[in-house]
């Protein structure tokens, strides 16, 4: 085991019931500081159920687990505020202006007024946004709302951000660009958990866990798995353990 002030996110057979239904089923695993870590699984595999508990949006119903040293049972407020959180469905509000946005959520974070602008007018030159800052977010392309969506989950320099398909419905070039700004955030010391589909992004993680019926099938560095499943791709990978999955949501 890792010394424990090197680890972001630890879990000991956390389990989260639904009445008769086990949703996520004893899974234990460990996330270094400033990993990125892909948390993968086929749909009804439990890895939202999984995630809500990890940013304190739900209790599990038994196990132990610590994300950014907090407790998810004791603590759940201070770790809402030391992680960022991007989804795919909603993270910026369009009837609002980029520059607006990132007030608003600037000051839901606690950013000093001063502050705040000086990194707000910063982060618009950074994205190249100068020109669109006083734009209505739902004007924007989509690319350029999830590069703004990720970079307001980590506006307050978050330990952990959480990103749930984040790249979902963008081309290709604007993947790999989104993910250029991950690995600078992992750089800066960030640690990145993150749930995607692709599995060519999949491959950028350090290592990766594939969710199964509520339980953990795989986890390793990717170029492991793939090794030990004796295949070159993730995919293969994933298929062979999706393959045997006995639930779909």
């Amino acid at each position: 085991m890792t010394s424990d002030i090197n680890i972001a996110i630890k879990a000991h057979n956390i389990t989260k019931n639904f009445g008769d239904f086990t949703a996520v089923d004893h899974i234990s695993f460990e996330v270094k500081k400033g990993e990125i870590f892909g948390f993968l699984g086929a749909n009804g595999a439990g890895k939202t159920t999984a995630m809500r508990m990890f940013c304190g949006l739900s209790v599990p119903t038994s196990g132990t687990a610590t994300v950014a040293g907090f407790d998810v049972y004791k603590e759940t407020e201070a770790i809402k505020r030391n992680i960022g959180y991007m989804s795919q469905k909603f993270s910026l509000y369009g009837n609002l202006t980029v520059k607006e946005n990132l007030d608003f959520f600037g000051g839901i974070y606690g950013i000093e007024r001063k502050a705040l602008k000086e990194k707000r007018d910063e982060l618009i030159q950074k994205l190249g946004l100068q020109n669109e800052k006083n734009k209505l977010v739902s004007e924007l392309p989509l690319g350029w709302k999830q590069k703004l969506a990720f970079s307001v989950a980590i506006f307050h320099n978050p330990e952990i951000v959480f990103l749930d398909e984040p790249t979902g419905g963008v081309d290709p070039v604007t993947r790999r660009q989104f993910w250029s700004m991950i690995y600078d955030a992992a750089e800066s010391g960030i640690t990145i958990f993150v749930t995607t589909h692709y599995m060519d992004e999949a491959e950028y993680c350090d290592r990766v866990s594939i969710m199964v019926d509520g339980k953990i099938a795989a986890l390793d560095m990717p170029s492991k798995l793939k090794k030990q499943f004796e295949t070159d791709r993730l995919d293969d990978v994933f298929y062979q353990l999706a393959r045997g999955a006995k639930r779909t949501e």
